[in-house]
């Protein structure tokens, strides 16, 4: 209560009187206690689900008879840490110069989270990835919009000489060693598992980390190799081996709740992630 009354510039006593009288109007109680705090109550989360779809709809119904309107108001972004290097701090930069009354809210997490985050709505928006080798199964519920793609490569130390040939090829040389895969999503897990059956072996997947910088520390402290994005500088020792045949694609999401594209302030953020990628009309 006194966070929301901070927030909005009120009293602890007028968000309280505040949610009772829309407790009153909804005929069942929307907050219960929780230790010294309150939490809302199935139907407070339902109807608050409703709020957003509801506030939204005012949005573009006020965009709809003032067209001329500029976007504002607060889009909730979780996205991957590249993602919001790569995509989301440019549209920060961009908004803040063209569209200053629009706002992101930044939380970085994995693809699973960010969904996990968008179906409670406590973001607007998830930019997530899946690969070509291990593809993604979204909700039907769900708007998504792909933002291009990535060619990964086998990180490796580059003591190891010249390998050349298909994926296969590469990955039978590095049968022996040890492999390193992410910690929070089991995507690149999948790939190496997959293409090391191709190949004949079965992956000693002995690391799991969330960072792909201490990914390429492990590769030079000879813990193993993993897979990094190609074309991407590396530390010197660390050598990125090219995957093809078959190739390993990385492919980004944009992935909204149904029907909240028409929400300005979101819809403007959509075509910014998209002329950013390069995937704009």
């Amino acid at each position: 209560m006194r966070e929301v009354g901070e927030s909005m510039h009120v009293t602890t006593s007028t968000v309280s009187q505040q949610i009772a009288a829309l407790a009153r109007e909804a005929g069942t109680p929307l907050t219960e206690p929780d230790g010294r705090r309150v939490r809302l109550t199935p139907a407070g989360q339902r109807l608050a689900g409703h709020a957003v779809t509801i506030l939204a709809a005012l949005e573009a119904a006020r965009l709809d008879l003032d067209p001329a309107a500029a976007p504002a108001g607060t889009v909730r972004v979780a996205a991957f840490a590249t993602a919001v290097r790569e995509s989301v701090l440019p549209v920060v930069r961009i908004l803040a110069e063209r569209h200053p009354a629009v706002v992101l809210a930044i939380h970085e997490h994995e693809p699973d989270e960010s969904l996990g985050l968008l179906a409670d709505d406590a973001v607007d928006l998830a930019l997530t990835y899946d690969y070509n080798l291990a593809p993604a199964r979204f909700d039907r519920s769900l708007d998504t919009q792909p933002l291009g793609r990535r060619q990964w490569s086998l990180g490796t130390p580059a003591a190891q000489g010249r390998v050349a040939g298909t994926a296969l090829e590469v990955f039978r040389r590095f049968a022996d060693r040890d492999w390193i895969v992410n910690s929070r999503n089991s995507g690149d897990e999948e790939v190496v598992r997959t293409v090391a059956s191709l190949a004949g072996f079965q992956p000693r997947i002995m690391h799991r980390v969330d960072s792909l910088e201490l990914v390429q520390d492990m590769i030079l402290a000879g813990l193993g190799v993993g897979l990094l994005p190609a074309g991407r500088p590396v530390r010197r020792g660390v050598v990125l081996r090219p995957l093809g045949q078959p190739d390993v694609t990385q492919r980004p999401f944009a992935v909204i709740r149904g029907g909240r594209s028409a929400w300005p302030p979101l819809a403007l953020v959509l075509r910014l992630l998209q002329e950013i990628s390069g995937l704009a009309g």
